[in-house]
This record gives structure tokens, C-alpha cells and sequence, in this order.
């Protein structure tokens, strides 16, 4: 199922900086992650329903990006029935909407497991996501609106207050707004579907990649620096400096992968081990 950015997806974006602005992340259940022992939500009305498959997929992805769900973890549909307070109806909608976006492997008679990448899908992923966010960066500088920077620098200085207290959860969701309005401030339809796609692939390798804190804070850099260029609209400026900025997110991220693969007891190459996984897939908790 493909989710093309539209102007709601947009208006959603320039009012992230508002929604982040508040110190409390209030995060309802959907029917709610809750302990076992507790009374299930009252039954969703009609419109609630109509987008709870899509408010599973996204309390999915940010399990995935978070660490919770690791590569090859199998998503158990029980489990997440109890812990989301859903039917498995509407869970299985949200699987199909996650694999169809490359997040999660259908298998038959196995049901869904979290898609890995092997070293080298990372690089090739990584080479056109630099590409995507360079152009990204030269047509935003060219199109947005007085609204949309006022929107990215709110971002920024609440992304900043999140790095200073160390939230990297509330820094990465916001870290996020600042691309998507990026992307979609250059209006262009096919580079924010085809963005969409591919950062759904490459979030949780992203958020990883903050995890080091002088990379992180190098990254915090940098997009004071894009905000700068934004608004004094260099667009040169702004797509070398993206480009830059991705390429660097590549390197950590591939050095980490490295440094796994060095690690494991099995000393196999990471498309080796990759393989395995997706041939096994590890039974983990999705409790976690």
C-alpha cells in the first residue's frame, strides 16, 4: 500500500514544531500498551476505527526504530493483540501496510518478521537517500514558504532542547518533522513518495546512528547549520550540506554494522548472518 504525502501530510508537518513544543509526549493507547492485568479501553466508535490500522503501523515502526523490534524479530500476533488492545483484524492491515513499505517480511506459515538489511542494501539505500535529501534541501531552498522555515527553526530549537536533556526518542520523532517539511517544502509529489519509501527502511538505522554522543552532537550541528541556509535560501549550500549530512549518517551506520558483524560468535559476514535471519527469524518478545 503506497502512502503518497498529500497537503493533510503536510499540514500535519508544519504543525509538528507546535506539538513538540510541549514538554509531555502524551501517548494514548490505541487501545493502549497496558500491563496484562489491566481493563481493556472501551470499544473504538466507528471513526476511530476507520485509522486504527494505520495508528498500529505507526506504534510499529516506532518499536522498530527504537530497538524494541530488532531485524528478524517475529511480531506475534497474540502479543500484540493484548499489549495494543486490538483485534487481529486491524493488526493485520497494519502488516500489510508495513510491508508494503519494506518495514516487515510476510512469510507464509510464519507470519511477519522485521526485514534486515544486509551491508550492502544499506549502502545502496544510503547512496539515494543522499541524493534524495540533497535535492530536497536545493528545491526547498528555492520553495518554502515564510511559514514553512518559521516551522523548521521551531523544530530545531525544540530538537536542541531534546539533545540537551538526552531524549534521543523525543529528538529523533522531532528530527523526522524537520526532514518531512524539508521534503515536502520543494513540492515535488514523486521525490517526497519516493523519500516516504526509503526512509521507512532506514529509520531505525538512523536513530542508531545518534546513539554515539559525539555523533550526535555533530548532527545537532549540522542542522543548526541547515536551518541557517535555509533560511537565507542557498540552496547550493543547503544540498551539499544534506548530501554531507547523510553521508556521514552512512558511515556510522555501516561502521556499526561492521563492528556487529566483527562481534558475532559466528564471525559470518553480515549477508551471511542476514540470510540466516531471514531464514530463522528469532521468536523475540514484542513485549519489550
Amino acid at each position: 500500500m503506497r502512502s503518497v504525502p498529500n497537503r493533510r501530510t503536510a499540514a500535519t508537518a508544519l504543525n509538528a514544531a507546535a506539538v513538540h513544543a510541549k514538554a509531555v509526549d502524551a501517548r494514548p493507547a490505541l487501545g493502549g500498551e497496558v500491563n496484562a492485568g489491566a481493563a481493556a479501553a472501551p470499544e473504538l466508535d466507528a471513526l476511530e476505527r476507520s485509522g486504527l490500522h494505520e495508528r498500529i503501523a505507526e506504534r510499529l515502526r516506532e518499536r522498530i526504530i527504537d530497538g524494541s523490534l530488532l531485524p528478524g524479530a517475529h511480531l506475534n500476533e497474540r502479543v500484540l493483540c493484548e499489549q495494543l488492545q486490538v483485534s487481529r483484524t486491524p493488526l493485520r492491515e497494519a502488516f500489510r501496510m508495513l510491508a508494503g513499505e519494506g518495514v516487515i517480511h510476510l512469510i507464509p506459515n510464519r507470519g511477519a518478521v522485521v526485514a534486515t538489511l544486509d551491508r550492502a542494501e544499506v549502502d545502496h539505500a544510503f547512496e539515494l537517500m543522499a541524493s534524495l535529501e540533497a535535492l530536497s534541501g536545493e528545491l526547498a531552498a528555492h520553495r518554502a514558504t515564510e511559514a514553512e522555515i518559521q516551522a523548521v527553526r521551531r523544530l530545531q530549537l525544540a530538537m536542541e532542547q531534546a539533545h540537551a536533556r538526552r531524549d534521543l526518542a523525543r529528538y529523533y520523532r522531532i528530527n523526522r518533522d524537520i526532514h518531512t517539511t524539508l521534503v515536502l517544502s520543494a513540492r515535488n509529489p514523486v521525490l517526497a513518495e519516493t523519500h516516504q519509501r526509503l526512509n521507512a527502511r532506514l529509520q531505525a538505522l538512523r536513530f542508531r546512528s545518534n546513539l554515539n554522543p559525539d555523533k550526535w552532537a555533530a548532527a545537532v550541528a549540522e542542522h543548526a547549520r541547515m536551518v541557517e541556509l535555509l533560511e537565507a535560501r542557498d540552496a547550493r549550500g543547503l544540498s551539499a550540506l544534506m548530501r554531507r549530512h547523510l553521508r556521514a549518517k552512512q558511515a556510522t551506520v555501516t561502521a556499526q554494522l561492521d563492528q556487529s558483524a566483527r562481534d558475532a560468535p559466528s564471525a559470518q559476514p553480515a549477508s551471511v548472518q542476514t540470510a540466516a535471519a531471514r531464514a530463522t527469524p528469532a521468536r523475540a518478545s514484542s513485549s519489550s
